[in-house]
């Protein structure tokens, strides 16, 4: 009895995650305005899962659109989008296989590594562990608790001092599925640590400054995209009046909020919430910078994919008061960055580099008044898109550093 109620809870278990056999994710290039209005009609007769841009109204002449389509559509989707004559690619031809190929060394136990896409329970250990054994360098401080009751968790890094010092901020995993986001925040804490002393930038940054890095933003997501849903995107509160959980933090902020490219559906992935900071997240993040604000001298926010450094702003065409010192510090990260692998990235305003979009963190921000404002969004350009495989961590991560390190020195040599 007791074994047939064991196989019966796993059998429930495996119910309840969400497969994707068969599933392909295309490439589309629509270049005339009948194929953008051809992709809007498809999103509205069947349920597609924009990859980039992030929904079908961001969708316009000229840009590469990432969807992906479950099996069941396929036939449909082919069929109105070859009549449509629009160039169509398969960028993943199984989206299943490649949800089952990012995980490598399966069998293995799988304690924490810089090179894992490491779960939330082995991350919150890992936070507790680094602030514990480097004590003189790392404290913790949970800034509030999400909509699940998970705690957001934020470490302070810098040699500790009397006095207060100016600090940067960066956060990962806005985006749940997005997950070399949250692997590049903690091979960020781990190289601070260890190359304190060794590398004269770093020494002199955490010397200087402190940095404040919260690993994981969107906690609820990140477990549900590990144990439920691999392509899980959102938040994971209640909306009134429907099933559909979840708003896009990164449109929940007060910053053009729901104005351009974001939806008022709470069914929509960049659904922008009922009021900017409706989100406990978007809130608790808000509520811990406006109270460092006089301290805080940068905000980086890493997502991804698509190899981006992007700038304010996003929710508006018009150009920030310092865009040309921002495009000149995200050219030189840019090339920074390049210069290990050849990973060539895009930087420029948000707005006109890929699409507008209402209720960013980084726009916030900067009205806020944090200068050195800035989104990156690693890689890689669509082969894997958010299923990037394990061996690429290290690689992205290595690069990305010099990226950061750039901004960092700039913004530690102007200080305002």
């Amino acid at each position: 009895m007791k074994v047939l109620l064991i196989f019966g809870l796993v059998a429930v278990a495996l119910a309840d995650v969400t497969r994707f056999e068969g599933d392909k994710v295309l490439r589309l290039k629509p270049v005339l305005n009948e194929h953008v209005k051809v992709i809007r009609e498809l999103a509205n007769s069947v349920q597609l899962d924009f990859w980039t841009p992030e929904s079908a109204e961001q969708v316009t002449v000229g840009i590469s659109v990432d969807i992906r389509v479950p099996a069941m559509y396929l036939d449909m989707a082919f069929t109105v989008l070859q009549q449509s004559g629009m160039q169509l690619d398969v960028f993943i031809d199984d989206v299943q296989e490649a949800v089952d190929r990012q995980i490598e060394n399966k069998g293995s136990p799988r304690a924490h590594s810089y090179t894992k896409y490491n779960s939330w329970s082995d991350i919150e250990s890992w936070m507790n562990s680094m602030a514990t054994s480097n004590s003189d360098m790392i404290s913790k401080e949970v800034i509030g608790n999400t909509y699940e009751g998970r705690p957001m968790v934020v470490l302070k890094i810098g040699k500790k001092s009397g006095s207060t010092k100016p600090a940067i901020f960066m956060d990962c995993g806005f985006h749940a599925r997005e997950w070399i986001s949250h692997a590049f925040c903690q091979w960020f804490v781990n190289e601070a640590v260890t190359t304190y002393g060794s590398d004269s930038q770093i020494t002199s940054l955490l010397d200087k400054m402190d940095v404040f890095v919260l690993p994981v933003f969107n906690v609820d997501g990140y477990v549900f995209s590990h144990t439920s849903n691999r392509m899980w995107r959102k938040t994971r509160s209640r909306n009134a009046g429907t099933s559909c959980l979840g708003t896009d933090p990164n449109r929940n902020f007060n910053a053009g909020w729901c104005t351009i490219g974001a939806s008022t559906n709470p069914c929509s992935e960049t659904y922008c919430g009922t009021a900017p900071e409706s989100e406990i997240e978007s809130k608790n993040l808000a509520d811990f910078i406006r109270k460092n604000k006089s301290i805080i001298k940068a905000y980086i926010t890493v997502h991804s994919y698509s190899q981006l450094l992007l700038f304010p702003y996003s929710y508006t065409y018009d150009l920030a008061a310092d865009h040309d010192e921002l495009l000149e510090v995200a050219k030189g990260a840019s090339s920074a960055l390049r210069s290990l692998y050849g990973t060539v990235y895009t930087s420029g305003p948000g707005a006109p580099t890929i699409y507008p979009a209402a209720g960013g963190s980084d726009d916030w921000a900067y009205d806020l008044g944090v200068k050195y404002s800035y989104t990156l969004e690693l890689r890689d350009e669509g082969q894997y898109g958010f299923l990037l495989p394990e061996s690429q961590i290290k690689p992205t991560c290595e690069e990305t550093m010099l990226a950061i390190k750039y901004i960092a020195a700039h913004v530690q040599k102007n200080l305002y």
